[in-house]
């Protein structure tokens, strides 16, 4: 059985519920979003979180590292079907949440994660790679290096 998420809460916070709770359990697709999307964009949450469970993670009141254990933890009890993360582009704190769910699909062994951010109100998929990427500064920089060339030539 299918939970929407009107059913479940419109506000739940990742870091507050049971790692194998009922819910969960019973609809093992989970949106983990920044907190200001829901308020900032109201379509792009209700989109995205039909059908699956809402969390809520504000990065700036939490540490990464507990949001990894967090999930790391749900994921280890709960075979998780999906796993959407949803934030708003250009924070340096959302950012986090997209690496941090990165991490835990490494370490439990391949997540079915789907990535997206919101910018100037469009929604944007985002590849598991290019989060990868962002992790790395060079790379960015020889991405960038490489762009300016071709823009030159």
């Amino acid at each position: 059985m299918k939970v929407n998420y009107v059913d479940y809460c419109v506000y739940r916070r990742l870091m507050t519920v049971n790692v194998s709770g009922k819910r969960i359990r019973r609809n093992p697709r989970i949106l983990i979003y920044g907190t200001c999307v829901r308020d900032e964009y109201p379509d792009l949450f209700s989109k995205l979180a039909s059908g699956r469970i809402p969390l809520a993670v504000c990065m700036e009141d939490e540490h990464m590292n507990m949001v990894a254990l967090k999930l790391a933890s749900i994921a280890s009890r709960v075979k998780l079907e999906e796993v959407v993360v949803l934030t708003v582009d250009g924070s340096p704190h959302c950012i986090q949440l997209h690496m941090a769910v990165e991490e835990v699909s490494k370490i439990v062994g391949g997540l079915p994660v789907k990535h997206y951010v919101v910018e100037k109100g469009v929604l944007w998929e985002i590849d598991p790679h290019i989060v990868k990427i962002a992790r790395y500064l060079h790379r960015v920089k020889k991405l960038y290096d490489k762009s300016l060339q071709s823009q030159a030539t």
